[in-house]
């Protein structure tokens, strides 16, 4: 059974860091893109950051210098480390794992909320 499941979410000050989890199994992880997205209330959902199978790396330009994606393909997980997150990150950000165009399994999300 494929499963991408998200973690590490939370309430943190402005300032703040976290760094969420994405833990999958059923799927051929090291083959895969993995992508953070996130979605604000009355927002689209949006790409933040993408770690191809070599490890290369894309950041959405608000995100940039301030969050990092990784991969550990051992464990079949990927991260994204956050750091002097802001109010407006907040929202629930989701976990996508995707082979070509067509093989997308998605997380629940877990939610950021940024606040002081």
């Amino acid at each position: 059974q494929r499963q991408v499941v998200e973690s590490g979410g939370g309430l943190v000050q402005p300032g703040g860091s976290l760094r969420l989890s994405c833990a999958t199994s059923g799927i051929a992880f090291s083959f895969f893109t993995m992508g953070w997205y996130r979605q604000a209330p009355g927002k689209q959902r949006e790409l933040v950051a993408s770690i191809a199978s070599n490890s290369s790396t894309n950041y959405v330009d608000s995100v940039k210098g301030r969050f990092t994606i990784s991969r550990d393909n051992a464990v079949r997980t990927a991260y994204l480390q956050m750091d002097n997150l802001k109010p407006e990150d907040t929202a629930v950000y989701y976990c996508n794992a995707a082979l070509g165009a067509t093989r997308h399994f998605w997380g629940q999300g877990t939610q950021v909320t940024v606040s002081s």
